[in-house]
């Protein structure tokens, strides 16, 4: 086994690269067998690589070419935070065709399941599979709230001296708790070379998008013709899992999962059982 195969043996070891594209220097990490259609992952709300689960992440990338990477204006990417989700899916294409890729599926979790969306539909022969986690289409009913629910758990988590996405991402109970404390735990896990978390204006930008997206006229999801997985907590207080079971009915096709006792970190909690659907999806 060669050094660089040794290094990426592990998410939380792979080394971060970049690439230009529109004046913009973007940070990526990638890691898995090369040569077939690579996994683009899309992140979070105030997410930088270094907030992927490696419990998913290394996985997926054990079977398939995976890519992550931190937005404009976030972690280690240049440039400034785009006020709106439809110029982030036009700066994830950028990125992608940078890279050199015809052709690509998206993992995209949260915000990032909303850059997913916008991305297929403003550039559809640009993917091949989509994967939706913890999102919502635009003009979903309850987005626009993230903004409150945000804040309220930011400073819960301020308070209380904890991340504020165990209480975000997780149920406050018995089976939550020890979830939360398990995920966060395991981003802690890379010690080196990790992103500059958001800054706040970067993080206010973000939220606006959010809202924005929210509060714009519903997508025509129906045009979808890619093969969508759609996954999430029963009970998800960031973006209301009722918009789940609503992509699920728009997009024809598309297979949905609902994990029990859980919320927007649904596919963090139930990883173990996640993945290999994940991965049987993808495969197909």
């Amino acid at each position: 086994m060669s050094s660089e195969q040794q290094n990426q043996s592990s998410y939380i070891q792979v080394p971060t690269k970049t690439v230009t594209a529109n004046g913009v220097s973007y940070a990526y990490r990638e890691m898995g067998p090369r040569g077939g259609v690579p996994v683009i992952f899309l992140i979070h709300l105030a997410g930088t690589m270094d907030n992927w689960d490696p419990r998913i992440i290394d996985p997926i990338a054990g079977k398939h070419h995976v890519i992550t990477f931190s937005n404009r204006g976030v972690g280690a990417s240049t440039g400034t935070v785009p006020d709106s989700i439809e110029s982030m899916a036009d700066d994830a294409a950028s990125f992608i065709k940078a890279l050199g890729y015809k052709t690509v599926d998206l993992f995209g979790f949260s915000l990032g399941g909303m850059i997913a969306q916008s991305l297929v539909l403003k550039h559809p022969t640009l993917v091949r599979k989509l994967v939706l986690a913890g999102t919502g289409p635009a003009g979903g009913e309850g987005i626009q709230k993230i903004i409150g629910t945000t804040y309220y758990d930011v400073l819960r988590g301020t308070l209380t001296r904890q991340d504020p996405k165990e209480f975000l991402f997780f149920n406050r109970n018995a089976a939550g708790k020890p979830a939360a404390r398990a995920f966060i735990a395991r981003l802690k896990e890379r010690t080196t070379n990790r992103e500059t978390p958001i800054k706040l204006h970067a993080f206010q930008t973000q939220l606006k998008a959010i809202r924005r997206w929210g509060l714009s006229p519903s997508s025509d999801l129906g045009v979808l013709t890619q093969p969508t997985l759609i996954a999430n907590g029963d009970n998800d207080r960031m973006v209301p899992s009722v918009l789940s079971s609503d992509m699920h009915r728009r997009i024809f096709g598309s297979e949905l999962v609902i994990y029990p006792d859980s919320g927007h970190g649904g596919i963090f909690q139930f990883h173990d059982r996640f993945v290999p659907v994940a991965l049987e999806f993808l495969g197909r």
